[in-house]
């Protein structure tokens, strides 16, 4: 479980700011549903060209609503010039800091700001430029470029709490550590690990592993195993049969199931059993 401030809890539960300005000079939205998070910002301007009024309107975690909260109270008062330098650092510290794995929250507010801004002063709105390298996220190069040397990332983790690339299937982080090595001048080392499995693969894996191998032993003793979820690298089973009241059961899971899994999946699995 993450650990909140209490800046950031404060304006999670008691958000300042949120709606849609009426008649916005500055209309800004960024990131989708389809990756989890949204927020669309909009702002008004005085006859001093400052922003005036900011609101939001956020689809996220605590952290995202906090954020965005955050943001909209940092600008009020700027002119545009000083709104544009607001970085994802300033909305953290305003917060009294964010968990490393919700930074991406902090960078989703600048990037709608930076999109407000650019609406106002009649700019085109960016097309995507680079190479889309997390198809999970829709995250290119230049985006992974940009948080690195923007905020000193130097880990595939790192990168993913910033950008999100890379939390979903996996299959991007050879082409992230290209990229920090890039980025970093350091020669780039091809992995010789194995290739890592998709989610898809791994459950498609499991299953045939169940089936093929575990499940016809189980049956000669009148036991059974029906696979319930696969929650990162934790399997989640239930025994039926004469394994489920079997007293030694557990050594059964461990033992028997969890050691097949790992020998003809991957190593990482871990069997747990779900009682109902």
């Amino acid at each position: 479980m993450w650990e909140y401030t209490e800046k950031v809890i404060d304006h999670f539960l008691h958000p300042r700011n949120a709606g849609e300005v009426e008649e916005p000079d500055g209309i800004g939205e960024e990131g989708s549903l389809a990756c989890g998070d949204a927020l669309t910002l909009t702002f008004k301007l005085d006859y001093e060209k400052r922003i005036k009024d900011a609101k939001f309107q956020t689809f996220g975690c605590a952290s995202a609503i906090a954020s965005s909260s955050a943001l909209t109270e940092i600008i009020k008062g700027m002119t545009l010039d000083e709104a544009e330098k607001v970085t994802n650092d300033d909305i953290a510290h305003y917060l009294g800091g964010l968990p490393k794995e919700k930074m991406h929250c902090s960078v989703m507010g600048r990037n709608a700001l930076e999109k407000a801004i650019a609406y106002y002063r009649g700019e085109a709105e960016k097309k995507v430029e680079g190479e889309i390298v997390c198809e999970c996220f829709g995250v290119t190069d230049l985006e992974i470029e940009r948080a690195i040397r923007e905020n000193n990332l130097a880990t595939v983790e790192d990168v993913t709490d910033y950008t999100k690339a890379g939390g979903g299937c996996e299959s991007c982080h050879e082409k992230i550590e290209e990229i920090i090595d890039k980025v970093l001048g350091k020669p780039h080392v091809v992995s010789r690990k194995p290739a890592r499995l998709t989610n898809i693969q791994k459950i498609k894996l499991i299953e045939e592993t169940l089936e093929r191998e575990i499940k016809p032993s189980l049956k000669q003793d009148g036991g059974d195993i029906e696979l319930i979820d696969v929650v990162g690298n934790t399997v989640i089973v239930k025994l039926r049969g004469t394994c489920a009241t079997c007293v030694a059961s557990q050594v059964t899971l461990k033992h028997y199931v969890e050691s097949k899994l790992r020998e003809l999946v991957t190593p990482e699995l871990v069997v747990e059993e779900v009682r109902q």
